[in-house]
């Protein structure tokens, strides 16, 4: 595979990037007890990191396939750094709230101009690879993130922030002596707008399923510890053993068989797969009251959240020609969507009933799939060509 090193670089930036937000997951309640923070609070912080994201990425987006990904990627790594710094110095809530801000530009940053920058580089077949190897360096800095935070906490609760900055400069730092990016050529005829792309038949269904589906995603993965907790009386401790767990299979999956399941039935049928086996094992885990099935069904779902979301990527990438960070920000920016929306109604309906939120993440997760029935293997292999 060629460009060994800049793939290299690419996947330890973001690595080390997942690694400092899982650094600061153990510190958050701690953070909001300290600081006498309402959970509104806290609710606008994510909403404001996820706005933020949300409005930046089609622009970044944009400008990185104009302009080129590496300079983008060294200011998004800078970014995120004075992000976790001002959120590790903020004693006001303002502060807390700016970061968040620049945390999110940052994230729009990062995420669609690493993944362009990996698609620019790697063949058609080699593809489903790379992208399988993104998934796994955040699933990864998922799993070590948060392990590491704890103990961290132990020397000072504003510590893993300190330490995420530090590990935005290291990232900093490898873009700019390792990244190496060809001159940009344009061919005028290839450059649409965003609501251009999105009208196109071969990207319309795939956004459609990314705006409905990253509903869903979000609303599970936002109340799952509640949910666990009060339906099945999981400690915190079983939480996390669960959440761990789940993050090792699917970093497995992602490093050694992504490529295997792609080349096997494509990303539409992987995609279709996932979203079935999702919407049937939610549904498993509001009707059983056995742990060990909740646990297992547990695995299959995020398994399946955690392979849809690279495939979704890998099948926009094949065919995106010149409009690679626009693609890549528009899929940011409809997950940001997602993650703005899907745990608010999760909340709303879990005030009403505990078992609401999951019926509707059933609802959703069966609507996408749905719609993924009408995609066409032929608009995939003209992707391919």
């Amino acid at each position: 595979m060629q460009n060994k090193k800049v793939l290299a670089t690419l996947i330890a930036n973001l690595f080390l990037v997942f690694v400092g937000i899982g650094l600061v997951v153990p510190v958050m309640p701690v953070i909001k007890t300290e600081m006498g923070l309402s959970g509104t609070t806290m609710g606008m912080l994510v909403s404001f990191f996820s706005v933020a994201q949300l409005l930046t990425s089609p622009i970044v987006g944009r400008i990185s396939d104009k302009s080129g990904r590496k300079n983008l990627i060294i200011l998004g790594m800078l970014l995120y750094s004075i992000s976790e710094f001002i959120f590790a110095t903020g004693m006001n809530v303002w502060m807390l709230y700016l970061s968040r801000i620049v945390g999110g530009i940052a994230a729009a940053m990062i995420m669609p101009s690493i993944t362009s920058f990996a698609a620019d580089v790697t063949s058609l077949p080699e593809r489903p690879k790379v992208m399988g190897w993104i998934s796994a360096a955040i699933s990864g800095g998922f799993i070590i993130g948060p392990g590491l935070g704890g103990l961290l906490a132990g020397i000072s609760d504003r510590m893993p922030f300190f330490v995420a900055g530090f590990l935005g400069v290291i990232g900093c730092i490898f873009a700019v002596f390792c990244l190496k990016e060809e001159p940009k050529v344009h061919h005028e005829k290839e450059k649409v707008g965003s609501y251009q792309i999105i009208r196109q038949k071969k990207y319309f269904l795939p956004f459609l399923v990314i705006l409905i589906s990253s509903f869903g995603l979000a609303a599970f993965e936002g109340i799952y510890g509640i949910f666990m907790n009060v339906t099945m009386k999981f400690t915190p401790q079983d939480i996390s053993l669960v959440v761990v767990i789940s993050g090792l299979l699917a970093l497995v999956f992602q490093l050694f068989l992504f490529d295997f399941l792609i080349r096997t039935i494509g990303e539409i049928g992987l995609i279709r797969l996932c979203f079935l086996a999702s919407a049937i094992f939610v549904g498993t885990m509001l009707f059983t009251h056995t742990k060990l099935l909740v646990m297992l069904a547990t695995f299959v779902v995020f398994l399946a959240f955690d392979l849809v979301r690279p495939a979704i990527t890998t099948y926009l990438s094949k065919g995106a020609g010149e409009n690679q960070g626009l693609l890549n920000g528009m899929n940011s920016s409809l997950t940001s969507v997602g993650n703005i929306v899907g745990p608010f109604l999760a909340g709303v309906f879990l005030d009403i009933n505990y078992a609401y939120p999951y019926l509707f993440v059933v609802f959703v997760l069966t609507i996408t799939f749905g719609c993924t029935l009408f995609w066409k293997k032929e608009e995939l292999n003209k992707n391919e060509s």
